[in-house]
């Protein structure tokens, strides 16, 4: 996968593997010194809680900007403030679980373009990131939120592993 020019609009599907081309190909653009990951999700809510593990394993591996953590999420209460929050000279990889078709589920959805957080339950807020990284962590039904809350957690925390993993190797970032 090639990440292209901001503003392209290509989203691409893909497994854990990718993912690690996927932020090389960012590492070798921008320094991980001038990187935020902003990390959106709940711990109340075992779906919605991949983006504040993603956050927590991130900085278990040595990221220095990370926003949305288990002991600090980062949600839709906060997000617009959380967001102020970082300089505006780094540039954004943001990350949310996601609800998708059957085919996708435990794959990723990369972008090089913001992300659009709580769309799957009809939420609005800002879109946010230079970079976008959408995790399927259960399959889009009728009942977003239930589906959400009933999401197996060991899916979710092999994801946010998964990602943090990819995310120090491509950036040559380790614990």
């Amino acid at each position: 996968m090639a990440i292209r020019e901001q503003g392209s609009g290509k989203r691409s599907k893909m497994d854990d593997v990718g993912l690690v081309f996927f932020f090389m190909e960012i590492a070798a653009l921008h320094s991980a010194k001038k990187v935020t990951f902003l990390c959106i999700g709940t711990d109340r809510s075992t779906g919605d809680a991949l983006g504040p593990l993603t956050g927590s394993k991130l900085l278990e591996y040595g990221f220095p900007h990370v926003i949305g953590t288990l002991p600090s999420p980062c949600d839709a209460d906060n997000l617009v403030a959380r967001v102020a929050e970082i300089p505006s000279e780094h540039i954004i990889i943001a990350v949310d679980a996601c609800l998708g078709p059957p085919i996708a589920l435990g794959y990723y959805f990369v972008s090089n373009e913001p992300l659009q957080p709580a769309q799957s339950v009809g939420v609005c807020l800002p879109a946010v990131g230079h970079y976008s990284l959408a995790a399927i962590v259960d399959i889009n039904g009728p009942k977003p939120y239930r589906t959400l809350q009933t999401t197996p957690l060991h899916r979710v925390m092999v994801m946010a592993e998964q990602i943090a993993a990819a995310a120090a190797k491509g950036f040559g970032i380790g614990r």
